[in-house]
């Protein structure tokens, strides 16, 4: 994989996600949910720092599931619009202004994938269709 001169180096990367979960941390809506679930976060920032690094500059330095990881915490739809928010917030401070654009379209797409695995979808609209249950015998054949 060819890296793209927009990309940002490794160096800008951990720099990012170290300063961004600095702010997560601190954040009393996002550290309520993060601080108890990090137990060790020098070693959670590495993990993140492969992660994006893997997304960014096609590394493949990431092992592991995101879906798994978020799905045994209790995140809301909102905490995505707040993560994003200081993500934004972050990429401009740390990155120059191609880098940081491709930083938050990574992140925007995560999110989103984030929250329809997890059902969180919370500008969705009903169909309007009743939901039928079928009979047992009808279950069965």
């Amino acid at each position: 994989m060819t890296v793209s001169p927009d990309a940002p180096s490794e160096e800008a990367i951990a720099t990012l996600v170290d300063r961004f979960y600095e702010r997560v941390r601190r954040d009393p809506e996002l550290g309520a949910v993060f601080n108890p679930a990090v137990h060790d976060w020098p070693e959670h920032k590495a993990l993140l720092s492969r992660f994006w690094s893997s997304v960014e500059r096609g590394t493949r330095s990431y092992r592991g599931n995101p879906m798994a990881a978020h799905l045994r915490h209790p995140v809301r739809a909102g905490h995505f619009d707040r993560w994003l928010e200081l993500w934004r917030e972050t990429c401009a401070e740390v990155l120059d202004a191609a880098g940081a654009a491709r930083m938050i379209d990574h992140a925007e797409r995560i999110a989103h994938t984030l929250k329809l695995g997890l059902g969180l979808r919370p500008h969705s609209r009903r169909l309007g269709v009743p939901v039928m249950h079928l009979p047992a015998q009808a279950r069965e054949s």
